[in-house]
């Protein structure tokens, strides 16, 4: 699938598509091609389409879900993250769009995904009806390879060092960066110090 070159200008569009709550419109959804999903006011999901079911590795369930269509939340330093406190779960409770943040998405095969969130709430005469979601998967391969390349130059350099602080330090650097790696190559587990 191709993927999203503008999110704001999609996330614009889902919203103004959900905002006006037609079944024929909302099944147009299906043809955007990254995860996306919509709620009511109290967070509830009340529509998904297809991605959503890739992305999370599960089918979400409409009107009892709520915030997030995901199994499992965590942030990018891997601490768990209650839906409750996730961007969709802050962008209702503030009534405003949530940007510039990540977190990282847990199926129920133990697979992670880490993602940018778009939450954006659905406001029609100063009143909250629900909020659109889209969610960019921001796995990079590229990327997690060379965090790989510098944790393998810190353990070279703790190896080389007699300062035992440093080599601490260069040690948790490496574990840093593997755990970053594995976050972005999507693995259910972060590496172990060695």
């Amino acid at each position: 699938m191709p993927a999203i070159h503008n999110p704001e200008e999609t996330i614009r569009t889902a919203v103004e598509v959900a905002g006006k709550g037609e079944p024929a419109l909302l099944a147009a959804l299906n043809e955007i091609d990254a995860p996306l999903y919509v709620t009511d006011a109290d967070g509830l999901i009340t529509y998904f389409n297809p991605a959503c079911v890739a992305f999370a590795g599960r089918t979400p369930v409409v009107r009892e879900d709520r915030w997030c269509v995901t199994w499992k939340l965590y942030t990018p330093d891997g601490e768990f993250l209650p839906h409750d406190a996730c961007p969709m779960a802050t962008a209702i409770k503030q009534k405003q769009p949530v940007r510039d943040l990540w977190a990282v998405a847990e199926r129920p095969d133990g697979s992670r995904v880490p993602f940018m969130p778009y939450p954006t709430p659905i406001i029609s005469n100063g009143r909250l009806l629900g909020a659109v979601n889209i969610l960019i998967d921001i796995t990079d391969p590229a990327q997690a390879q060379d965090l790989l390349v510098q944790a393998s130059r810190s353990r070279r350099l703790a190896r080389g060092v007699g300062d035992d602080e440093v080599a601490k330090t260069l040690i948790r650097l490496a574990v840093e960066y593997e755990t970053k790696a594995a976050m972005l190559a999507g693995q259910s587990r972060a590496p172990r110090p060695h």
